[in-house]
């Protein structure tokens, strides 16, 4: 095992692996920009290095910045939480370069995973469904009239190194098309300095599930069930549970088997996600991320399996513990997603925490980095927290979710905890009968008071 961890992060998720790295005995180094030098990360860890001013593209983004603060340290490894350059190939390559250790996949796996087309075709090769769509970018518009027309309408033009609903247009008639050509083409520029794009069947009532994998990086590899994050809002979840509530013990051991099987095929390491849309008790991939999921505390959950113990213990070398056999589904779980925004626009909304009050009791996490008087920063990510309720099943998952969004307390600056109390009363949330356009739909005619 490493005797020391440089986590890449801040927030919530740099407090959750140093959590495990000192359940292990393991030492850690957290990094922080000049804006989060009160943050909770700063003060747990065993050492903190200050790596830039407040911008993340000075601070958590500076390459140099960190591996110097590896080198000032001693750190052996570095953790990159999500986010930020967890799945950026250049900095593992870096990483590696400079004798140091990636906890995650490697950097030919995750160039394989971040070029949507490349993906695409490497799960087509290895058996995973995909949805039906171009076989590579497309050059111009009169090709996607083709392809579109081809396939019928509606269809999504999609950036192929895209991430987080960005550079995703739909088109639902031939006239669409023009449109969301170009717009796709633009904002890819501009958010991911490449304009190439692809086009793939849109699916009109489908759900999002994603399978979580986790391979030993020697051939082996092994999938703990699916989660259900079908409540979306603008392609960003928001309401997580697993397992699917549509999801039976058949289908999840044949869509679980062949992802397994693929991430051993190529010999992964680590955790990952594959994506899917699910429409008619069919899948069709989506995307592969290469890394811990914001929402991986309800596999946890669910499993008794701490996925970031997992990670560490494998980039260390030890063999991987997790075997299909002896993995099995206990109860059900839900995470909501708590951000720093202002309803009904989820404008972002930093400021200072006068009153911070986690829930609590049987069943009940709360991943957070908040305290009393904590001031969030306005340069970062609006996700101020994560709660995770259990229950025996997805009755009592809910009836727990209820109860602790009652407890929980956050003053100070206005939060998205009033969505979840609404969504609580909704008939669709509580029988599990929604898809991934059902969130915006109520959304258009919902107001908060």
């Amino acid at each position: 095992m490493f005797s020391k961890v440089l986590i890449a992060n801040r927030g919530e998720i740099a407090l959750r692996i140093i959590r495990a790295c000192k359940e292990l005995g393991v030492a850690t180094v957290a990094v922080h920009s000049t804006a989060d030098t009160d943050a909770m990360h700063v003060r747990m860890a065993d050492e903190s290095v200050c790596i830039g001013p407040p911008a993340g593209k000075d601070s958590y983004l500076s390459v140099p910045a960190i591996i110097s603060a590896c080198e000032i340290t001693g750190a052996e490894a570095i953790h990159p939480g999500y986010g930020f350059l967890s799945e950026n190939a250049e900095f593992v390559q870096i990483v590696e370069d400079h004798g140091l250790k990636f906890i995650g996949p490697s950097a030919a796996h995750i160039r394989m995973m971040g070029d949507k087309i490349t993906a695409k075709k490497t799960m087509i090769d290895l058996g995973v469904p995909c949805v039906p769509g171009s076989k590579g970018g497309v050059a111009n518009l009169e090709e996607a009239h083709q392809i579109a027309d081809a396939m019928g309408f509606p269809v999504i033009v999609k950036a192929t190194a895209g991430g987080g609903g960005r550079g995703m247009k739909v088109a639902k008639t031939k006239a669409d098309l023009d449109v969301a050509f170009g717009t796709a083409r633009s904002e890819a520029k501009s958010v991911f300095g490449n304009d190439e794009v692809y086009i793939e069947k849109y699916l009109m009532l489908p759900r999002h599930i994603e399978v979580q994998v986790f391979g030993d990086g020697r051939g082996r590899a092994v999938h703990l069930g699916e989660r259900d994050c079908s409540l979306q809002r603008r392609h960003q979840k928001v309401f997580e549970e697993a397992p699917g509530p549509c999801i039976t013990p058949e289908i999840r051991a044949e869509i679980g088997k062949t992802c397994a099987d693929a991430v051993a095929a190529i010999g992964y390491e680590g955790a990952g996600t594959i994506e899917f849309l699910f429409e008619r008790d069919e899948f069709f991939f989506i995307e592969m991320n290469t890394r811990l999921q914001v929402e991986h505390p309800v596999t946890e959950a669910i499993f008794g399996i701490d996925l970031v113990k997992q990670q560490l213990r494998v980039a260390a070398g030890e063999e991987m513990t997790l075997h299909q056999d002896e993995l099995s589904i206990k109860g059900h779980a839900i995470e909501v997603r708590i951000c720093a925004e202002k309803l009904p626009n989820f404008t972002p909304c930093p400021g200072k925490i006068t009153t911070y009050h986690a829930p609590g009791g049987l069943g009940v996490r709360m991943d957070s980095a908040l305290y009393d008087g904590y001031t969030i920063p306005p340069y970062y990510d609006s996700l101020i927290g994560k709660l995770i309720v259990t229950g025996r099943d997805r009755e009592g998952a809910l009836a727990r979710l209820k109860r602790a969004l009652e407890e929980l307390v956050i003053d100070g600056v206005d939060t998205t905890i009033p969505l979840f109390h609404a969504l609580l009363r909704e008939e669709a949330v509580l029988t599990g009968d929604y898809d991934i356009h059902w969130l915006e739909k109520w959304l258009e005619v919902h107001t908060f008071e």
